[in-house]
C-alpha cells in the first residue's frame, strides 16, 4: 500500500480490525479491482474470466474461515499432510439480491477411518469452527457496516 493510499482512505483508524492487517482495493479497469493485504497477497475482483466476484469471496472466505478452524483437529487425525478439498455453495435469492443461506462441506481425502473415530473427529472439528470462524460468527449475527464515499480533488 502506498503512502497516498494509506493515508486517503476513508475508514476509521481506531476499528478493531481483528487480527487482520489493513485491507483495500484499487481499480485496474471497469468493474475490476485488485485487493491488497498488507502483507503483499493479492486477488482480482470482477466479473470477467480469471477474476472473483464479490460473492464467491464471501462463500470462499465462509468456506476456509471453516477448513481453517478444524485444520488442527483434523491433522490430529488424518496427519498434518491430510488432503481436503472444502466445498461451498449459497441460496441466491434474485428479487433481494442477497444470498439466504450457505452450504459448507470439508471432505477429507483418503481417509480410512472407523465411524466411532469419525464421529469423534467431526466432534471436535465441528468445536474448532464453532468457536473459531470468524467469517462464520459474522454471518450468522448479520453484521452491520457503514459506508463513506470520499471525493478528493487532483493534487496541484
Amino acid at each position: 500500500m502506498t503512502e497516498k493510499n494509506a493515508d486517503n482512505l476513508n475508514v476509521d483508524p481506531t476499528a478493531q480490525n481483528g487480527p487482520h492487517d489493513p485491507l483495500w482495493a484499487e481499480r485496474i479497469g471497469e468493474r475490476q479491482y485488485v485487493a491488497r493485504n498488507a502483507r503483499g497477497a493479492e486477488v482480482v475482483v470482477g466479473m470477467e474470466e480469471g477474476q472473483f466476484s464479490p460473492g464467491e469471496l464471501l462463500k470462499i472466505a465462509l468456506a476456509t474461515c471453516n477448513s481453517l478452524s478444524a485444520d488442527h483437529s483434523l491433522a490430529r487425525t488424518f496427519g498434518k499432510d491430510f488432503k481436503a478439498t472444502v466445498g461451498v455453495s449459497g441460496d441466491f435469492n434474485k428479487e433481494d439480491d442477497r444470498y439466504e443461506s450457505f452450504q459448507v462441506e470439508i471432505v477429507v481425502e483418503d481417509a480410512e477411518v472407523d465411524q466411532e473415530k469419525a464421529e469423534t473427529t467431526a466432534h471436535f472439528a465441528n468445536r474448532a469452527i464453532d468457536k473459531y470462524c470468524t467469517v462464520g460468527h459474522t454471518l450468522a449475527e448479520g453484521a452491520p457496516y457503514k459506508r463513506a464515499l470520499t471525493f478528493e480533488p487532483k493534487e496541484a
